[in-house]
């Protein structure tokens, strides 16, 4: 009979966490996109400046390509094609995105596995590069490069629409955490260099169980300002270039709509659209 201290003893098994289950694609669209509100914006905003209803939309650094999807939802003439770098998130939206539209939506979306710098994808109304995806470009000379190369692909009219954010809190390190339902959201600044702008920053997911997905995304970038993005796209010829601002209630609160502005509040955090007209 073997000893007691030479007994195996079954191995237990720790049983998957929300964590493990959770997939972070669904999990930052939850947190961070709201593509309803996004296309209405651009398409209203669009209209308004040029008189007429787009059609073309080309989404850059797409993801899982949601934006694209709601915007031939929008309308039965509207087609809409995006571009990413990643292989891996053009197949999680092509399973998960394109897969939940009716078949003639999903003939007018096309998705592209390619550079924002070299692709052809033929004239459009619209390109957007959102949720400060273009700030993976950290030179002026990248940024300018990639502006023109957008710009390029517009018709006549075309104009291209970005987003940005800042204020004295984008300076500051730190943690701020966003309770949903089912998860926490935490957005991680987790550093900034003055000399050179670059700027590091996390999202992590965790869940009532205890569980995390760390790192969940990483975005290394540079911080750019407004007025550095309005003289890029200049340079980059672009005729003219507004901002939009968020409007605030009585309160002070945001109210969610954004309206031209030649200047905005200094508030400690913010976020803007930039709207450059071919």
């Amino acid at each position: 009979m073997a000893a007691p201290g030479n007994l195996k003893r079954p191995t237990s098994r720790k049983s998957p966490g929300l964590a493990d289950k959770a997939d972070r694609h669904d999990l930052y669209e939850a947190s961070v996109q709201d593509v309803v509100e996004e296309t209405t914006f651009v398409a209203s905003t669009f209209e308004h400046l040029r008189g007429r209803a787009p059609v073309g939309l080309r989404e850059d650094f797409c993801g899982t390509a949601s934006a694209a999807c709601q915007w031939v939802r929008g309308d039965e003439q509207r087609f809409a094609i995006g571009v990413d770098f990643d292989a891996e998130v053009l197949d999680w939206g092509r399973e998960h995105r394109l897969s939940r539209l009716a078949a003639a939506q999903r003939q007018r979306v096309k998705l592209i596995n390619d550079d924002v710098l070299k692709v052809d994808t033929g004239p459009v109304d619209i390109v957007t590069a959102f949720n400060f995806s273009y700030w993976t470009f950290k030179t002026r000379e990248q940024l300018r490069s990639y502006f023109a190369a957008a710009r390029s692909a517009l018709v006549e009219d075309g104009l291209m629409f970005l987003d940005i954010f800042g204020g004295s809190d984008a300076y500051v390190m730190g943690k701020e955490k966003t309770r949903h339902k089912h998860f926490t959201y935490v957005w991680d600044q987790h550093s900034f260099d003055p000399i050179t702008a670059d700027f590091v920053c996390h999202i992590h997911f965790r869940f009532p169980d205890g569980t995390r997905q760390k790192n969940a995304f990483t975005y290394e970038w540079r911080l750019w300002t407004i007025p550095e993005i309005r003289e890029l796209l200049t340079e980059a010829g672009f005729t003219r270039v507004r901002v939009f601002w968020e409007t605030e209630d009585d309160d002070g609160e945001g109210t969610g709509e954004y309206l031209e502005a030649a200047a905005g509040l200094n508030d400690p955090a913010w976020i803007a659209f930039i709207v450059a007209e071919r």
